[in-house]
This record gives C-alpha cells, structure tokens and sequence, in this order.
C-alpha cells in the first residue's frame, strides 16, 4: 500500500510540474494580449485575468485545456466545466454560452485550443488499426475527460516549437498525431471514433451541421436534410438534437444570430440589414429572438460591446 501511494504522490508531482510548465508557455506567448494565434496551425492561446460574463460563441471541432484557471460552457440544458485537471472536447460545431469563472491578475486564466481536422482522425485510426466504435448510435458532441501526464507533455513539445518556428512543418504535424492518438485511447476516444467513423450516425449528422453552417441563410427543409443523412426525418430529428442539444431550427437560429452580431459589430451594420443578410424576413422577428439570446435588443447589445 505505501509503494502505491508513493506512486501516487510521485504522479500527481510529476502533474504540477507538468501544468506549472504548461502555464508558463502559454502565460510567456500572452503577455501583451488575451489571445494569440500562435504559428502552429489550429493552435491559439489564451490569457484572461480576470472572470467573464456569458457570452455566446461556436466552439469548433477541437480540444481545449487550462493551465491555470476554469471555465463553464453550457450547451442547450448541458454544463460542462474544464479546468487543469479535465479537458473539453468538441467533435462538431456547437453553439455555446462560455464564461471564465477562476481568473486573477494574480493567477491568471491560460489555456489553449488545438483544433481537429476529422480526415486526419480517420486516417489515424487507419493507420494505428484502432477499432471501430462499439456503438453506431451518435452522443453529445461535446464532453469533458480527465488529462493526463503524456498528454500534457505532447503539448508541451508542441508549444515548445514556437521558440524556433523553422521546425514547426516537420515537427508539429507528427506531435499533434500523438495528441489526437492519446485523445482516441483515452476516456472520450469512442466520441471521437464516433464522428471519424464514415457511416456511423454520428458522422451523417455532422455532414448535415456543416451544411447548416455553410447554408444557414437559406430556408430550411428538415426532410431534404435528413435524406442528404440518409435517414427519415424523425430518426434525423432525434439524432441532431442528440449531438447538438438543440433542434435543427434551434441551431440555425442561433448561427444566424451570431453572424448577424458579428455583422452589426464589425462591419457596423445596422440592425435591419443585417437580419435580412441572415435570412430573416422580419425585423421585428429577429429583434425578438435577438433579445431572447444575448439578453438585450440589437442597438443596445452592440453599444454596450463597443464600450467594452
């Protein structure tokens, strides 16, 4: 019994040492700037020093850690919170409401974002003859798992590229295959073997978001998505909302309401313009369903995100 808890000690030390190392890359590409597009493709930093409110955003296909700090993400009725011990893990594009909630000038919010390209994670199960996944039913695209020390060492290496970016075509592509492997022997590797699988429910519905995503201006035909899924609208229904928490019109809804945002703040403009832009057809409607979601009528929302 002492060896096993002599063990345990010697890992959970190795762990601190490990996330204290973490925290101090992320915290040294950050110093001027809360979020940092590092030269790593899909690879981003963050730095916040200090809590967030809520604020509505698409969480991609992708895993996120923290060094330091926590924070929430709610998805339909779903909370899911991360922090240095547990990772997120988002297989489809997800609409979400994030708030950091442990962050100070004196321990700052770092973490990171690394996103997944699904042809590479079926080509790595090919290649590493990973089994398929024991059950073709889909599940939440979205889930939290434990971190573990090689994992945390993986992006380490990886973060370690940044001080001499001449290696980072050779040497990055190869570090972030083992990350994507460990994350598919991990606790969560079945979700991720779930969408990567050609076939399996799962990776219909995500063929179907990423045409919401490309189309959510058009008019929107439940059965004329289904059938692109190969399924009855019922079976399809059911499935979206599974992955997604939301229904399909609900997920539409809200990309067209964060695009529309994202028009009347950056490109500045004006409310009505910008519902049509989207596919409304009536501004009262979109001003509507605009208050329900960010807590405040478009001209008055933008305003205050201006001043902040």
């Amino acid at each position: 019994m002492r060896n096993e808890a002599n063990i345990q000690d010697i890992d959970n030390s190795s762990m601190d040492v490990a996330l204290k190392a973490l925290g101090k890359s992320i915290a040294r590409c950050t110093e001027k700037e809360e979020q940092h597009t590092t030269a790593i493709p899909g690879l981003s930093l963050f730095r916040r020093e200090e809590p967030t409110e809520p604020v509505t955003g698409m969480y991609e296909p992708s895993i996120c850690m923290v060094a330091q700090g926590a924070k929430r993400v709610l998805l339909g009725n779903d909370t899911y919170v991360y922090d240095s011990h547990h990772y997120l893990i988002t297989s489809v594009h997800l609409p979400t409401v994030v708030q950091i909630f442990e962050a100070s000038p004196e321990r700052p919010y770092l973490g990171l974002r690394l996103k997944f390209d699904l042809r590479e994670i079926s080509q790595l199960m090919a290649d590493s003859n990973l089994p398929s996944p024991r059950t073709q039913q889909s599940s939440r695209g979205m889930a939290t798992g434990e971190v573990t020390l090689p994992l945390i060492n993986a992006f380490l290496r990886l973060l370690d590229l940044l001080s001499d970016e001449k290696d980072i075509p050779i040497l990055a592509p190869n570090i972030q295959r083992e990350i994507i492997y460990r994350l598919l022997v991990g606790d969560q590797g079945e979700r991720l073997r779930q969408i990567a699988s050609t076939g399996s429910q799962s990776h219909q519905i995500s063929r179907a978001i990423d045409w919401l995503k490309g189309n959510f201006t058009q008019p929107l035909s439940i059965d004329d998505l289904a059938e692109q899924a190969r399924m009855s609208s019922s079976t399809f229904h059911h499935h979206f909302r599974t992955m997604t928490a939301l229904s399909p019109l609900q997920y539409q809804k809200q990309l067209r309401l964060q695009e529309a945002r994202r028009l009347m703040l950056a490109e500045r403009m004006d409310a009505a313009n910008a519902a049509f832009q989207v596919g409304y057809e009536s501004p009262s409607q979109f001003s509507r369903e605009y208050n329900r979601m960010f807590g405040a009528p478009p001209l008055r929302d933008i305003t205050k995100l201006r001043h902040m």
